[in-house]
């Protein structure tokens, strides 16, 4: 009798315990939903890159812990009549993130923001630009690439409005700003912001800095030669990476040598005969140079793009 009433009270022990880590662990939840979005909660880093140049760096890897961890890299260039914003993020909340500190650095209006490419990590912040009737500008195939291939990540993306085929200028007051359509991350949508005065460049994802980058929709030769371009053309310039931290032309070295290995290895097992998975396989393991890159969970996709590219001449 007694053992019996000895389990009942263990059993209600227990169960309360249960009940008292469950309603804690939800306590806690909702304590970081009600969490407010900062720099800080975002795992964002304001740098000053130029005189009235500014980059939000993002110290995610990916995928991040939660939504309103930013992804990308972001830019904020403050001209004398206005302000161009690159890239706001992935979601309607980080986007307006960005915008409030667009104004602690300005009384300046947003007078235009800039999507680098179609991807969703650059364009879910749209939203947020897109409630403050700001035009937003992309390239090429950029409205039909959102709406067909971002869904899955942004139900209801908002594509830019003003659309440029080539390079393109724009003026804030006395400041001119360039627009350089590039190749290879993308698929035809890719842009790279320029500052000349200041010799700054926001490259969007052309540039991965100590990331494993994202190829899948991209060309490898392509983007190589963009690389060997912007090293040739721009050396002397800071680059604000679309993701890592702010570099110059050494980062631009490192990503255009990661992606020529990778054509070399497809090179090799074309000659090998290999099948994909038999390819895929022999090279699972990331070289010891790579060790300590972030987005490790990209390094197979690009394994599987490199044979499709190169090892099937696709």
């Amino acid at each position: 009798m007694k053992d019996n009433r000895w389990h009942k009270g263990l059993k209600f022990l227990v169960s309360a315990l249960m009940s008292l880590l469950i309603i804690v662990a939800w306590q806690n939840y909702t304590t970081a939903q009600k969490k407010p979005l900062t720099l800080e909660t975002a795992l964002l880093s304001l740098e000053q890159v130029g005189d009235g140049i500014y980059a939000l760096i993002s110290d995610t890897d990916y995928p991040p812990e939660n939504e309103n961890i930013a992804i990308c890299n972001a830019g904020i260039v403050i001209g004398d009549d206005g302000v161009l914003v690159i890239d706001p993020f992935q979601n309607e909340a980080l986007g307006n993130l960005l915008l409030s500190e667009v104004k602690n650095l300005t009384n300046l209006p947003v007078k235009y923001v800039v999507n680098t490419h179609f991807h969703f990590d650059h364009t879910g912040g749209n939203k947020a630009i897109k409630a403050q009737e700001i035009p937003i500008v992309g390239r090429g195939t950029i409205r039909e690439d959102m709406l067909a291939k971002n869904l899955e990540y942004d139900p209801n993306p908002i594509p830019p409005d003003l659309i440029v085929t080539d390079d393109s200028k724009i003026w804030l007051g006395d400041r001119m700003i360039e627009l350089k359509a590039v190749e290879g991350h993308s698929g035809g949508t890719d842009i790279i912001v320029y500052v000349p005065d200041a010799k700054v460049i926001f490259a969007g994802d052309i540039l991965f800095n100590k990331r494993f980058p994202y190829i899948a929709d991209g060309n490898i030769n392509k983007w190589q030669d963009t690389l060997v371009d912007l090293t040739a053309n721009y050396g002397d310039a800071t680059f604000v990476p679309g993701h890592g931290t702010i570099s110059n032309r050494t980062s631009l070295t490192e990503l255009k040598n990661y992606l020529y290995e990778l054509e070399l290895m497809a090179m090799k097992w074309k000659q090998l005969g290999l099948s994909e998975e038999e390819a895929i396989n022999s090279a699972e393991e990331i070289p010891a140079s790579y060790k300590e890159y972030r987005f490790k969970g990209l390094y197979p996709s690009n394994l599987k793009t490199a044979y499709q590219q190169i090892t099937l001449n696709k």
